[in-house]
């Protein structure tokens, strides 16, 4: 590897990297949020915005975990 020269740019932009950080969100709540539909045929409104979050957060944890780092 070695040290970082005058001309480095990282890959992707500041755009890539939002674009990717809200798909991955949107996909882990859609996941929550159709897991609780699947277990309940008419949740309260609070638990499908608590799996959503969770959703959400875990599908980051996740792909953190695999990426190695920041998103």
């Amino acid at each position: 590897m070695g040290f970082l020269t005058e001309n480095h740019q990282c890959p992707g932009g500041v755009w890539t990297r939002v674009s990717k950080a809200l798909l991955t969100v949107v996909i882990g709540s859609s996941i929550g949020t159709v897991s609780v539909y699947a277990l309940d045929d008419r949740p309260a409104s609070a638990l499908v915005l608590a799996a959503a979050a969770l959703g959400a957060v875990l599908t980051m944890a996740v792909r953190q975990a695999v990426s190695g780092g920041r998103p």
